[in-house]
């Protein structure tokens, strides 16, 4: 009988992919220290709070193979229910996340129990179709939703004592958050639950043969992307203090799967990447609207056809590249067949 099991390098390198992350937060947790413009930070929060909810839309897509064109009505979930409580019930941040939180996920359940049972384009179609009628739902939501004009929040959030209100402290706490959701993330793709995933986006028939309910984990991977999805609504919602139908409809769903695939949805440091670029890039190159959606289209089809597993994979395998070009031959081939097994060197 052969026992199986993963080596200690393994561990070592899965690590090594969260280490650069957590080191990349811990500069961009410096900056408030070079004293940015208040628009600077505005960006910089709108970007971490994308970023949350690419890390459970990596999930969805980048583990499972699921690509949902709905994920910001998740957000939108979580935003709306922190407004609600906050207005009618005095709920601040802190006891609205949770519940926040608990709604998204229960509302990805709920859309993905019929979704999932259809594949494909039809997924991406139904998904979308539910983030359209959300908007709709909301709109036409009276004074409950506050219709097409959205909600106010007024209600200071504070942390150890500390007003979050002032946007370098709102901005650390959001890196905070960003951190948080890259350890969870990784903690999840590195999980025997994550390489389950993995084995349903592989091939889906060969992993229901092995005996893995392949609905339950699908549906269990869409909840996952809720409950990211709710953290980043509450921290819109209370950034912004006015939230309305339109930041939730299907341009923003569009604008989350844009940026996921271009960082690449399968490395811990993709939507990290993404978010930033997406965010940041009409501000450096002083875009319009209309002009940064069509540098969005190029940069995406670039990336499909370029670098089809995302920004972040491309440069690596570049940089590995120019690496091994600058070795000698036999050092080349020593470490080629330094990870293989005596076997797989005769193979």
């Amino acid at each position: 009988m052969i026992v199986s099991r993963q080596p200690n390098g393994s561990a070592i390198s899965a690590l090594r992919s969260l280490l650069p992350v957590l080191a990349v937060l811990a500069l961009i947790a410096l900056v408030p220290l070079l004293s940015p413009s208040n628009r600077f930070l505005s960006l910089a929060i709108s970007a971490g709070i994308n970023v949350i909810a690419l890390y459970g839309l990596s999930v969805l897509f980048g583990q499972t193979g699921i690509l949902s064109m709905g994920h910001a009505a998740l957000v939108g979930v979580g935003a709306y229910t922190a407004a609600i409580l906050a207005r009618d019930y005095g709920i601040g941040f802190w006891l609205a996340l949770p519940a926040a939180v608990l709604a998204s996920a229960a509302f990805a359940m709920i859309v993905g129990i019929p979704s999932l049972r259809v594949g494909g384009h039809h997924f991406v179609i139904m998904t979308f179709a539910f983030g359209q009628l959300l908007a709709i739902v909301l709109t036409n939501g009276g004074d409950y939703t506050g219709a097409a004009t959205g909600l106010d929040l007024v209600g200071p959030v504070t942390l150890f004592g500390a007003d979050m209100s002032d946007l370098t402290h709102y901005y650390l706490m959001v890196v905070a958050f960003v951190a948080a959701a890259a350890v969870a993330s990784w903690a999840i793709i590195n999980s025997p639950y994550g390489r389950t995933l993995r084995a349903i986006r592989e091939n889906e028939k060969l992993a229901a043969s092995l005996g893995i309910n392949v609905g339950r984990h699908k549906i269990g991977a869409f909840v996952v992307s809720g409950i990211f999805a709710g953290i980043s609504g509450v921290l819109l919602a209370h950034f912004l203090g006015h939230i309305s139908p339109t930041q939730f409809a299907s341009f923003p769903s569009i604008y989350l799967a844009l940026m996921v695939m271009i960082g690449g949805a399968r490395l811990i440091a993709g939507p990290l990447a993404g978010g930033i670029l997406v965010a940041f890039l009409p501000e450096v190159l002083n875009l319009d609207p209309v002009q940064s959606r069509i540098v969005y289209g190029v940069c995406l089809i670039a990336v499909i056809l370029l670098l089809p597993e995302g920004l972040i994979a491309g440069v690596g395998q570049v940089f590995r590249r120019l690496l091994a070009s600058g070795q000698p031959k036999q050092e080349r081939e020593e470490h080629d067949t330094a990870g293989t097994t005596p076997s797989e060197v005769r193979r």
